[in-house]
């Protein structure tokens, strides 16, 4: 497809700030994920070409007591711009509290709502892909946060899933609530909270959600088995959708994010980096968290998980494998990569789903959620962990 056509399919998204108006273009948006989109994933995206680059997901309460980690879980890389957070609460006081914390002492340039987790520890709390099904509730903390975010000329938008189950969809009637209420965009992961990860996302939800909003004017960005750049263009194509939202197909790729710019501007060359590229993209990464934690010890310990991700698919000696698996300097880390032999991008492999693949199950709701979607419930307050 011509680069023409596709500017006319997929315009710059729009971000309102308090500095003036944003443009994210081509609009590619790096979703939050616990324990991966820390300051050092972020600036590697970022540097790859993701438009915007979503925190990970931390609690409204543990910001408003100021939890340490949490602090620090919402500091920006250098130089990173806009400084994206995502929040997540099961209470319309402490969501205005936290957004009202973030303007005044200037955190944050847009806030992200969290309502697609599907995790048990936030789902049993009512939170997360569970909260929607209670419209009242999730109507007062989605104006709780766009009231509160108002003064200090923050955009508020929306994630979400399907809803909790197959028998109870919730994003078009909580998409309209929230584009009702002021959200700038509402993102939407297809799948259920039951899914998890499994199986295909359903891309033709986001479609309807496209054609739902469309009176309000309000975009719709789509999430789901975004793997490769093409995979991004017939997303756009078959849902109508604004932008894309990328996780864990960027796990051990942030160059993703380079392929997806070049496919949605209209070129139809893969970017396929050789062993020896993806090493030294690995080894780059490593140097970033350990300044970011400021501990070699820490910061090893963090980058193992990110090993697998980076050489699925290649063929790298079990002992060389094992070993950076069990990495604990920059030095043994460096003396490993070195002793890789260069290789091809293994597309059929490294192009294929990565990260959590969860088997679908039903949700852990509190008791009796499910019995009047429009009882307007006090819910236990969320734990002040950060993740999701």
């Amino acid at each position: 497809m011509a680069s023409t056509t596709l500017t006319r399919l997929l315009k710059p998204l729009l971000l309102p700030l308090s500095s003036g108006d944003h443009f994210i273009d081509p609009p590619v948006v790096l979703a939050p994920m616990a324990g991966i989109t820390n300051a050092p994933f972020r600036t590697l995206c970022r540097q790859q070409g993701a438009g915007l680059f979503v925190s990970e997901m931390v609690t409204a309460r543990a910001l408003i007591e100021r939890r340490p980690e949490t602090l620090r879980m919402i500091v920006p890389g250098k130089d990173e711009w806009p400084r994206s957070v995502q929040l997540y609460s099961v209470d319309s006081t402490t969501m205005r509290a936290a957004v009202t914390m973030i303007g005044r002492e200037n955190l944050a340039d847009h806030i992200d709502m969290n309502f697609g987790c599907p995790v048990p520890k936030v789902t049993r709390k009512g939170g997360g892909a569970a909260l929607p099904y209670k419209r009242r509730l999730f109507s007062n903390i989605v104006a709780a946060a766009v009231e509160a975010a108002k003064p200090f000329g923050i955009p508020v938008t929306v994630k979400m899933r399907i809803g909790i189950d197959s028998d109870h969809h919730t994003y078009l009637e909580a998409a309209q609530s929230a584009a009702d209420l002021g959200v700038v965009w509402v993102a939407l992961h297809a799948r259920t909270a039951a899914q998890m990860y499994e199986g295909k996302s359903d891309w033709s939800a986001i479609a309807r959600l496209v054609e739902h909003l469309k009176p309000n004017g309000v975009p719709v960005l789509g999430n789901g088995d975004i793997w490769s750049g093409r995979d991004a263009l017939n997303m756009v194509q078959e849902t109508g959708c604004a932008g894309v939202v990328v996780g864990r197909g960027c796990l051990g790729r942030p160059w993703l994010f380079s392929d997806l710019v070049s496919t949605l501007q209209g070129s139809d060359k893969e970017l396929t980096p050789t062993l020896y590229q993806v090493r030294e993209v690995m080894f780059h990464h490593a140097n970033l968290i350990v300044e970011y934690l400021e501990s070699e010890d820490r910061g090893m310990r963090d980058m193992r998980k990110h090993m697998a991700w980076y050489l699925k698919g290649f063929r790298v000696p079990h002992e060389i494998r094992h070993d950076l698996g069990m990495v604990c300097s920059l030095v043994e880390m460096r003396g490993l990569l070195d002793r890789l032999e260069d290789q091809p991008y293994p597309v059929e492999v490294g192009d294929k789903p990565r990260g959590r693949t969860s088997h679908g199950r039903p949700p852990t709701l509190p008791d009796g959620w499910l019995d009047d979607p429009d009882e307007l419930v006090h819910v236990e307050l969320e734990d002040a962990f950060s993740g999701g």
